[in-house]
């Protein structure tokens, strides 16, 4: 097995990417909060009181102090970039102007609401939209938001309050966060909040309480935006790691990867993921590794592979496809590449000898796992080894053909008569590269068995009819032994990589028809959105 650590300790490229791009564009803080009233925007404008403190250029471009003295206050010493006016059906509406503030051109402006939507006839419709014309400009923000405006959320959230919200954020504006800032009160405390009149008119606060602020919606809505921002946070960690080349794992959240094959068992390994997952309240993923060998599975084969990424995906998975040679390797370098600290394989069930000749996975990826727990399960459906190492029996259910033999014979039998016609003009020794020619067009035609088998009939031919004493199979001279012994270990040498280089131009092709028949669905998909 090639040693490709090398590989696990480059940096990524779109990790680099993304960080070139960042430092091009300005930095955006998310001030998070749980439910209205938490404090948000009084969080903002004190962290950039310190920024101010610290001598850097703050203004704000647009806050909402909603009559909270407290927030009203703390305006005192900032630069406001003057609103910009927007007629509405009669109604002048104030919206944040966003021209000005790329004139100004400060280092940090202060933007509160994230998910507003502006007035008609605005330059964009979402008031993130002005943000992130912002940040390309190279300008610093400062934002809020709640966690019921998370697009992503918006359904949990519905179930959760029995309240629809119609302003939403993508998810996407959120992963684009450098910092995301958690602004949390305890239920008592927003409540109390709520009572004192801090939040509400005092005739609509105790509506809000009896409704949308009861303890059991403030303590789930708590528990959303901890979760969200745990998710970012282990987004930004797995980032910095591809970005600086560190070797994972970094157990600062936990992760699972099943891999995922197309033998019986991988739905009982699939549920035991999910349950794993469940209890360490972890991301997961199912994992499959796409050999070049692949392309010759069955169509059961390939019918029970889909139906367990199908089963992955229903139960929550993020699935995922890679190409690979090295399937042990493969799977622990995917890995460590993206922090993943449980891998679930399945139990081997080959005989110990296959094992000691063959190799076995679990082991493989046991040793080399290093730090990442590796969960070994059985389960009665299994049937060899548990990782997606689906193509090694795919061959094997091939019904066998006899036309490769027989194609074998004849390179062996054309390289003895093109032999028999060099024998007057070359050493006997050179006469082996002949019959080699024969092994690797076998190779090529018929695969790995046919070529195995034209090795084996060339060396008898070789020996019989080339190597003194001829036309027996005994061998006189030493020096014939050895050359007979290195033209058996070169032609398996070679068979083997030729089947192999031919195994992964077909895996080649395959995925080359697939990633066509992806790109004309696509285009009918635009086709078909166009029309409407």
């Amino acid at each position: 097995m090639p040693d490709d650590r090398s590989n696990e300790t480059r940096p990524s490229p779109d990790a680099l990417l993304e960080q070139a791009e960042r430092e091009e564009r300005g930095r955006l803080r998310i001030f998070l909060g749980a439910a209205p009233g938490v404090g948000k925007t009084y969080e903002m404008l004190m962290a950039g009181r310190a920024r101010l403190a610290d001598g850097v250029d703050v203004v704000i471009g647009i806050v909402e102090t909603h009559g909270r003295k407290e927030t009203q206050a703390l305006l005192e010493g900032y630069e406001l970039i003057p609103r910009r006016q927007v007629d509405y059906k009669g109604r002048v509406l104030d919206e944040m102007d966003i021209d000005a503030i790329l004139v100004r051109r400060p280092a940090l402006v202060l933007v509160d609401e994230l998910a507003h939507t502006n007035a008609p006839g605005s330059r964009h419709p979402k008031r993130y939209l002005d943000v992130q014309e912002i940040l390309t400009h190279g300008i610093d923000v400062y934002t809020t938001l709640n966690i019921q405006h998370v697009e992503s959320l918006n359904d949990v959230v519905a179930q959760i309050t029995r309240v629809r919200v119609r302003e939403t954020v993508p998810d996407s504006v959120i992963d684009q966060a450098d910092d995301i800032e958690i602004i949390d009160l305890t239920p008592d405390d927003l409540i109390k909040r709520l009572e004192e009149g801090k939040v509400y008119f005092p005739n609509t606060a105790q509506r809000a309480i009896e409704n949308y602020f009861s303890p059991g919606n403030l303590t789930a809505l708590r528990e959303l935006a901890l979760r969200r921002t745990a998710q970012r946070v282990d987004e930004q960690l797995l980032n910095h790691m591809q970005s600086h080349a560190i070797p994972g794992p970094w157990a600062a959240g936990e992760r699972v990867l099943v891999c995922v094959d197309a033998r019986p068992g991988g739905a009982a390994r699939i549920r035991y993921a999910r349950r794993l997952a469940d209890r360490l309240r972890a991301p997961w993923t199912a994992l499959h590794v796409d050999t070049p060998r692949s392309a010759g599975m069955s169509e059961d084969h390939k019918d029970r592979l889909a139906a367990n990424l199908r089963l992955a995906e229903q139960l929550g998975a993020e699935v995922t496809t890679i190409p690979g040679q090295y399937v042990a390797q493969d799977i622990v370098r995917h890995a460590k590449a993206n922090n993943f600290t449980h891998i679930v394989i399945g139990r081997p069930t080959r005989s110990r000898w296959r094992e000691l000749i063959e190799g076995s996975l679990t082991y493989d990826l046991i040793r080399d796992a290093g730090d990442i727990s590796v969960h070994v399960i059985s389960g009665t459906e299994q049937a060899s080894e548990a990782v997606p190492k689906t193509v090694g029996t795919a061959a094997e259910q091939k019904p066998f053909e006899i036309w490769p033999y027989l194609f074998a014979t004849a390179y062996v039998a054309g390289s003895l008569a093109f032999g028999a016609v060099l024998d007057q003009f070359l050493d006997v020794r050179n006469l082996a590269i002949v019959f080699l020619v024969a092994v690797l067009a076998s190779a090529v035609t018929g695969g790995l068995w046919p070529a195995l088998y034209a090795c084996l009939v060339s060396a008898l031919a070789f020996n019989y009819f080339f190597l003194e004493p001829r036309y027996t199979l005994t061998i006189r001279d030493p020096e014939s032994i050895v050359a007979l012994a290195i033209f058996l270990v070169v032609a398996v040498i070679a068979s083997n990589l030729t089947a192999r280089v031919q195994r992964q131009a077909i895996a080649a092709r395959s995925r080359a028809r697939a990633t066509e028949d992806l790109y004309q669905f696509s285009r009918k998909l635009a086709g078909a959105g166009t029309l409407d």
